[in-house]
């Protein structure tokens, strides 16, 4: 994922809140219940980037999705030789190993 685009996202979607959070504040109606007006620009911000910020969200997603294959690429390869190192290990005749005789 590139830092990048999830900076760029997160910003956008702060601005998203905070714009018109800012323009709410303005009235009068708003400044005495100011929980009312963050309820609103929230609202607003979750509208505004459900319509504009789809592509910076695929973006992120997609960086999330490619580390994430990565990460289980990685686990996956690490699997195989352990259980390969075990099948050898556990293939050794009998007749190889020594044996203690009293």
């Amino acid at each position: 994922m590139k830092a990048r685009s999830a900076i760029v996202y997160s910003v956008l979607r702060l601005l998203a809140f905070l714009v018109p959070f800012g323009i709410l504040m303005l009235f009068p109606i708003m400044r005495e219940y100011y929980w009312l007006a963050a309820i609103f620009a929230a609202l607003i911000g979750l509208s505004l980037s459900v319509l504009f910020l789809r592509k910076p969200l695929d973006d992120v997603t997609s960086g999330l999705a490619e580390r994430r294959a990565k990460a289980r690429a990685a686990a996956g390869d690490e699997e195989a030789e352990d259980a390969a190192a075990d099948a050898a290990a556990s293939s050794t005749p009998e007749t190889d190993r020594p044996e203690s005789r009293a």
